[in-house]
């Protein structure tokens, strides 16, 4: 009986090729997870924290209140007239509903309740509890003239 030598064997490659195959699978895997975690990244981005569009916004600040059951947050509604009587009435108007993440404005939005004023905000793609309810989140406010 002859004794099999193992550096001559003929399965010398079979050890070798399922190592190479897991090698793959295990490089295949993390390229997988990394693409993943690229792609959840930017879609969070993306949706919560890229600015979609920002301006200006002049109307009467109509409602200013701070509201929440978990997230208290500043939340207001403004009118936006597009036609006015005699009267300074607006005859034509739309809502124009708002966040505020800065304690600082929201002081000063509660003081200018029921005046004209004139906003900036910037407009993200989603909303998150603790930014508002509203995916308009204003940035500065001043008194129209």
């Amino acid at each position: 009986m002859s004794k099999i030598d193992p550096k001559n064997s003929a399965d010398k490659t079979g050890p070798k090729m399922s190592s190479v195959i897991g090698k793959k699978i295990k490089k295949y895997f993390y390229y997988s997870i990394a693409l993943f975690i690229l792609i959840t990244g930017m879609y969070v981005y993306w949706s919560f924290f890229y600015t979609y569009s920002d301006g200006y916004r002049a109307g009467m600040l109509q409602k200013f209140s701070r509201k929440g059951n978990i997230f208290k947050t500043y939340e207001g509604e403004m009118i936006l007239s597009s036609v006015q009587s005699n009267k300074n009435v607006a005859i034509a108007s739309e809502k124009f509903l708002f966040s505020v993440d800065n304690t600082d404005i929201a002081l000063q939005l509660e003081k200018l309740q029921g005046k004209n004023v004139v906003v900036h905000y910037t407009e993200k793609n989603n909303t998150l509890p603790w930014r508002g309810e509203t995916t308009f989140i204003v940035s500065s406010v001043k008194v129209s003239d």
